[in-house]
């Protein structure tokens, strides 16, 4: 593998795409509860945000290059741009792509489950649009949303609400209000990797005036509001569970608690940019891993309950 694919490899962070696909995970697997899972919509759901995750990263890498975030006092891993691997133009023309790649299989996505209902299309179109715009401006454009502290709010929206309320409604073709409870875990833990990673980047981000929650707050602060993300979205799915109780196979998620005092202890201990640095991805596996034990749990369950 030659240099400039390793380089395409490390821009499009691929570490980050179990965390994006976690929503999808979670909507899929609520919707399977309800006997509505289709495997179509499924598929198209996936590639659709996959597609959105690799061009945020991409505008990430593009934007902080252009912004000065990314430059000699950052302590993370060296970014494409940054290291001269990439020029700005190829990742202009990479984040064009996947701009074009992610409306094409929403489309497919919208008209596959809504093509009899013209209003309900248009609204998920609409939603479908603002994904691919907050992605590109959370550090790219005039005024980057990112630098002013609001990714955790466009991370909670996007990876949690958005993304495991409209993938069940994409399977479903209804909402529940209750299924807000779990889409707000994976909104929770989100925000959470962001802000291992802000954390991780905040000496950085000061001197780049990028006004990130930790750099708002300080370290101490930061390392409490961490602690509160990860006991909340624990707390959210625990509630669904009591609300839907059925049987105790249904807090298999609970397996996942280790996983997140991991994260949690690592957050406190570590000050080390390059120490802290492989929580993101533990952070990103653990979600996942929290969405496949809900979800394999509740299918059990209702197995068993139907035997």
């Amino acid at each position: 593998m030659n240099t400039k694919t390793k380089a395409w490899i490390k821009a499009a962070r691929l570490r980050t795409l179990p965390l994006a696909l976690s929503c999808i995970a979670m909507g899929g697997f609520l919707a399977a509860v309800y006997n509505r899972f289709s495997w179509p919509v499924m598929i198209l759901s996936l590639l659709t945000t996959i597609f959105l995750q690799v061009l945020s990263n991409l505008a990430n890498d593009y934007g902080d290059s252009v912004s000065g975030v990314d430059g000699k006092s950052r302590q993370g891993p060296d970014r494409a741009v940054q290291s001269g691997l990439i020029t700005l133009s190829e990742m202009k023309n990479a984040m064009i792509l996947m701009s074009v790649l992610s409306f094409v299989t929403g489309i497919l996505l919208i008209y596959l489950a809504f093509q009899d209902n013209w209003l309900q299309a248009l609204v998920l179109l609409l939603i479908g649009i603002a994904a691919i715009y907050a992605a590109i401006t959370y550090t790219a454009g005039k005024s980057p949303y990112g630098y002013m502290g609001l990714g955790d709010i466009s991370v909670f929206v996007f990876f949690g609400l958005v993304g495991v309320m409209g993938s069940f409604f994409l399977h479903t073709g209804y909402l529940l209000q209750q299924i807000a409870l779990p889409a707000a875990s994976c909104g929770l833990f989100a925000v959470a990797v962001l802000n291992v990673n802000n954390i991780r980047d905040i000496e950085s981000d000061k001197v780049a005036g990028k006004r990130s929650i930790p750099v708002r707050i300080g370290r101490g602060k930061a390392v409490i509001y961490h602690w509160a993300l990860l006991l909340l979205g624990f707390a959210c799915t625990l509630v669904y569970v009591l609300m839907n109780f059925q049987g105790f196979l249904q807090f298999g998620f609970v397996l996942a608690a280790p996983l997140l005092i991991v994260n949690a202890r690592a957050v406190y201990q570590k000050r080390k940019a390059m120490e802290l640095d492989p929580y993101l991805k533990q952070m990103a596996i653990t979600t996942m891993l929290f969405v496949i034990f809900f979800g394999v749990s509740h299918l059990l369950q209702l197995t068993l309950v139907a035997a």
